[in-house]
């Protein structure tokens, strides 16, 4: 057996972890990448982020991948060294790297402060750039910016610090959530007034800006998009069936058993006119809010079959049972495609 040439391979970091609430699915998407990735065309380095935000290079994304071989490893910020510099026996060795993959969800990972930092280095990534990581992480931002694109959005308005909000000069129910945050963690509904505060006060454990918004009656969908700009790839549309409450993602303990009150369905059960009006939206709300190489898109098809913008997922899950891989699959592609193409849009901007 012929072995493959490493230095013809492209060397690609992936990193994982982080110092978010959404750590631990951080880490399984990152097992599913490594698993996916094609060892023909590429040599891995894995480097992890603790809880802590300490970053180490290791062998890989094992679910104890912080008792193993671990060295401690930053990117560099210098783009004469376009890659890693790693400790070892108290000096700093260089690895160049040709791309970055961030397997990153949530504050720090995917609100454009990773991406700030691989711009300083100047090595190629994967996914939206510094503003539009920024725009789609602050859903209120987000929905400015699509609302003045001719895209219909939830009725919202924001508390900021310590900001009191009237409770009798609100329409119930509404959704309390974090401004700023990638899962559902802190998000509350609320149907009495009575709860506001208490609501209020578990938003505010995740972020100072709180957004309150509408619930919107609807169905929830999604939408996986791939591509630049004017070439967009989208995937099979899905479904969120609900047996009660509302879906919240990120926060099954054993989300690989499957939700206690949620099942995705893809391709999602609606007529071929709302499925391909969910798909152009996405796109349109994809394009408006700058984004680039992939992202999810959340919505509302309401009764009348108007699509709503719900938000956007700028570094959406790539677990076994995340949304995003599961919609490309049952498009054609495969997390391996789905790899390949988004390496191929950072490094030359295009799809292959």
């Amino acid at each position: 057996m012929v072995k493959s040439d490493e230095s013809a391979k492209l060397k690609i970091g992936i990193l994982f972890g982080g110092s978010s609430e959404e750590h631990a699915v951080s880490v399984k998407s990152a097992q599913e990448v490594a698993r996916s990735l094609d060892a023909e065309k590429y040599q891995p380095f894995f480097v992890g982020i603790t809880r802590d935000g300490a970053w180490k290079l290791c062998d890989g994304p094992g679910p104890d991948w912080e008792d193993g071989d671990c060295r401690p490893a930053v990117l560099s910020p210098d783009r004469s060294v376009h890659g890693l510099l790693v400790l070892e026996q108290g000096r700093y060795r260089t690895i160049r790297l040709d791309v970055v993959m961030p397997v990153l969800h949530g504050t720090l990972g995917e609100d454009g402060a990773t991406q700030g930092l691989l711009e300083l280095s100047g090595i190629p990534y994967v996914g939206c750039d510094v503003q539009s990581s920024a725009l789609c992480m602050d859903k209120s931002l987000a929905y400015l910016v699509a609302g003045s694109a001719g895209i219909a959005t939830p009725r919202f308005r924001t508390v900021a610090g310590d900001e009191y909000l009237d409770p009798d000069r609100l329409a119930y129910p509404i959704f309390v959530k974090p401004a700023r945050s990638g899962s559902s963690f802190g998000v509350t509904k609320v149907s009495r007034r009575e709860d506001l505060p208490a609501a209020v006060e578990t938003a505010r454990r995740y972020d100072t800006k709180v957004l309150v918004e509408e619930a919107v009656v609807g169905s929830e969908i999604g939408c996986a998009v791939l591509g630049n700009d004017t070439v967009l790839v989208v995937g099979e549309v899905d479904r969120i069936a609900l047996s009660h409450g509302f879906f919240r993602i990120h926060q099954e303990e054993e989300p690989e058993n499957g939700s206690e009150n949620s099942t995705a369905i893809v391709p999602a059960d609606i007529p071929a006119e709302a499925r391909a009006l969910i798909q152009e939206t996405a796109k349109d709300v994809y394009r408006a809010l700058g984004c680039t190489g992939l992202a999810r898109v959340d919505m509302f098809l309401k009764d009348d079959g108007e699509v709503v913008l719900n938000e956007v997922n700028t570094l959406p899950g790539m677990t076994s049972y995340s949304r995003y891989p599961r919609m490309m699959a049952a498009a054609g592609l495969p997390l391996s495609e789905v790899i390949d193409r988004t390496v191929s849009l950072a490094l030359t901007g295009k799809l292959r």
